[in-house]
């Protein structure tokens, strides 16, 4: 286990990747390249200066671009971590040694118990970026999520090696339950706060250009991660291979931190008075404020955070029912254990071929002809249209299943995720720090919540549906989510709009 947490052995294994993950950002939003725009103002290495309009300089030769590289390579290494612990954690939490096999009960317990953790998280979130600002925030909850993984890796290489016990169950199990919430919990804090930062730098016309290649990262990430498992794993086992995550989540503090620095030295770094967004002022603060209140009082003055968070219930109650199809289909459709696995595994990784492709080919042209309200309203009426097929299968197949639910994760990993970033940028400071994170954090494990006991009192009162009946379920709930997507569209800026709302904010 020593030589698993290391970092002179998880460092060398994992450097080459946040090497490789800064190539690409550099491609994607490039490098400083001895250019920096600040203030409107081009300087140039040597001293010459030059007025010049900030969007007649290219992205690659800002310092705006380098910041958001370097925080796009820390997003990346937090996916990379992310998609060691997301297996290693499923891989105990149904171990007979470390977890729960065959309890019916014990998985739908661990998942009611996310939304309390991603709450308290929250919580703890609002309270450091009042004190310390978002690269205290930023700094302090990476610190706090890679120490809880590599502590929970060490107890459980050390409870497990000397077969420790605890009120007559294996002590490993007392480990394996709170690690699998927690980890279902941490991703959509950090990733939430990486968005906001690049919200905060890029204008809406270069967030409409980079965001689709910059979530592609993610994407690459989430790929090599998935291939290091079983690399990892035979050599430092399950535990070791947790350790891997938290130094993943060091090296993206690394890179995060370099992205502040060059934002503090050039002047840009978003700040709770910034005048950014609206060109209005935002709405003055209660330090004692609940995270109830504050997120009442929020989507009352920014509208269109309040219907977006209305989106993202309907999408997730409908991508919770699409998983309880899938996972009450395939039981059926492939009984071998092994082949089974296999199958999700290169299920899950045709979504993120799929998804990498629509990132880097086909959503940055789109963005060039369609305004992001007109995308709001396509992306939800695809899913419907498998929804509806499926919902009209009396006994539907694992591939029409599996089909709806790939379509909907694709567009939900690709399309929607840039859209929903792009809602924050020319809003104020609390509604992208504030209020994203209520969002992104709760609001995402909240509407898997939600419908999980909506299905399991429907279940209690009229029984177990089948699958035909449950389809139909899912097709009510596509179309409830392209309801609540029309009524964001609604509310969301034309580009030009955006852009003027940002020059206004920024001329103030």
């Amino acid at each position: 286990m020593t030589s698993a947490i290391s970092s002179s052995v998880v460092a060398p294994l994992l450097a080459p990747s946040a090497q490789v993950f800064r190539n690409a950002a550099i491609l994607a939003v490039g490098s400083s390249a001895g250019t920096v725009v600040n203030n409107g103002w081009l300087s140039l290495r040597g001293g010459a200066q030059k007025k010049t309009a900030e969007k007649a300089a290219p992205l690659f030769a800002t310092s705006q671009g380098h910041s958001v590289g370097w925080m796009a390579t820390g997003m990346a290494m937090h996916y990379l971590g992310y998609s060691l612990a997301r297996p290693v954690t499923i891989a105990l939490f149904t171990s007979a040694s470390t977890g729960f096999p065959g309890s019916n009960f014990a998985f739908p317990l661990a998942n009611a118990f996310v939304s309390p953790m991603s709450f308290i998280l929250l919580l703890l979130y609002g309270r450091i970026l009042e004190n310390h600002g978002p690269r205290g925030a930023l700094k302090q909850s990476t610190l706090y999520c890679a120490a809880v993984i590599l502590l929970a890796s060490i107890a459980l290489e050390v409870t497990k090696s000397g077969g420790m016990t605890l009120l007559g169950f294996p002590a490993t199990k007392f480990i394996t339950a709170p690690l699998f919430i927690f980890r279902e919990s941490y991703v959509q804090l950090l990733t939430s706060q990486y968005w906001s930062f690049m919200a905060s730098v890029l204008t809406p016309d270069q967030s409409a250009k980079w965001f689709a290649p910059i979530a592609g990262l993610t994407s690459i990430a989430s790929v090599v991660g998935g291939l290091l498992v079983r690399f990892l794993t035979s050599r430092f086992d399950l535990a070791g291979t947790m350790a891997c995550t938290a130094a993943a989540l060091a090296l993206s503090l690394v890179a995060t931190e370099r992205a502040y620095t060059v934002a503090d030295k050039h002047g840009f770094t978003p700040v709770k008075h910034s005048k950014k967004g609206h060109g209005k002022k935002a709405a003055k603060v209660d330090h004692n404020e609940s995270i109830f209140s504050k997120a009442q009082r929020l989507f009352k003055r920014v509208p269109v955070l309040r219907a977006l968070f209305l989106e993202i219930l309907a999408s997730q109650g409908l991508a919770t029912l699409l998983n309880v199809c899938f996972v009450k289909v395939l039981a059926k459709a492939i009984t071998d254990d092994t082949t089974r696995a296999g199958w999700v595994g290169n299920f899950y990784a045709l979504i993120n071929v799929i998804t990498m492709a629509l990132q880097f080919g086909v959503l940055p042209l789109l963005m060039r002809v369609l305004e992001p309200k007109d995308l709001w309203r396509v992306v939800p009426l695809i899913s419907l249209c498998f929804t509806t097929f499926q919902a009209f299968q009396q006994n539907p197949s694992l591939y029409v299943v599996a089909g709806s639910l790939l379509v909907m994760k694709f567009l939900e990993y690709s399309a929607r995720r840039m859209l929903d970033e792009m809602v924050y940028v020319p809003l104020d400071f609390e509604s992208r720090f504030v209020g994203k994170e209520i969002i992104g954090v709760f609001g995402y494990r909240l509407g898997k919540s939600l419908m999980s006991l909506s299905l399991s009192a429907l279940t209690s009162a009229f029984g177990e549906f089948n699958l035909q009946t449950l389809s139909i379920i899912c097709d009510i709930a596509a179309v409830a989510w392209a309801k609540t997507a029309w009524d964001l569209s609604s509310l969301v800026p034309t580009r030009k709009e955006a852009q003027d709302s940002y020059n206004a904010g920024r001329n103030k």
